[in-house]
């Protein structure tokens, strides 16, 4: 086969103890999954239907504590925002998937942070407009080494954390999902047909707030390889 412009390499995330490589084929993310984050958006937490936006997937940046990743700060925003999060990644194809075989889907977990241009997201909320700008820009998601299932098994609790310049910022604990891991695949499965490389942002707690230039993002999940990032 002959491409008319050059194809563009696969986006792959490493498997925690150098066993091979995760491809990436679609990133989705929940949005308000935690009761306290909700509430510090200025929303109701009540459960209602989970709702999902997507990013590109060559926004991923790998950033385990010794690749020394950096990302840029992004053009046209003053509010550059972290949100740490449980990852999960799809290994295995369905449709309309019940919520007790949704774990079956599942090849393993990592930990991500969703970068947010908070600014340009309320903006296009207030306007009700698509959230692209705010949330599906370059280098938006950087993340972990990825974990088996087979090794880890599926947490449901947990601590959940990030850090920057080695000061506290957001934590808290799995079990404070809104929406359960199953019942997120099962949810989504409804609308889009899973497919292996699929990976699924589930949400953030609170304390969500700005980051700089200069400054280094450390975050984690009980169970899992720590994410290290600094903003170039």
């Amino acid at each position: 086969m002959t491409f008319v412009i050059p194809p563009v390499p696969a986006v792959t995330i490493p498997v925690a103890g150098g066993n091979g490589q995760f491809p990436v084929r679609r990133i989705y993310c929940v949005g308000r999954n935690y009761a306290a984050h909700v509430r510090e958006m200025g929303m109701d937490p009540a459960r209602e239907a989970p709702f999902f936006f997507s990013k590109p997937t060559d926004a991923i940046v790998v950033a385990c504590p010794e690749s020394h990743a950096q990302i840029a700060y992004p053009p046209a925003t003053e509010q550059f925002h972290f949100e740490i999060e449980l990852v999960v990644a799809i290994g295995a194809a369905g449709r309309n998937i019940p919520v007790e075989q949704a774990n079956s889907h599942i090849w393993g977990y990592a930990v991500g942070i969703d970068m947010t241009r908070r600014d340009l997201q309320i903006a296009a909320r207030d306007k009700g407009r698509p959230w692209e700008l705010g949330k599906s820009f370059d280098q938006s998601a950087p993340i972990s080494a990825l974990h088996p299932a087979a090794e880890v098994g599926h947490p449901v609790a947990g601590a959940i954390w990030l850090q920057v310049n080695g000061n506290d910022r957001q934590r808290s604990d799995l079990n404070k999902l809104i929406w359960s891991v199953p019942e997120i695949v099962a949810n989504l499965s409804k609308f889009f047909e899973l497919q292996p490389g699929d990976l699924i942002f589930t949400g953030t707690p609170e304390g969500i707030g700005p980051v700089r230039s200069g400054e280094v993002m450390r975050g984690g999940i009980a169970g899992l390889t720590d994410l290290e990032v600094r903003v170039a």
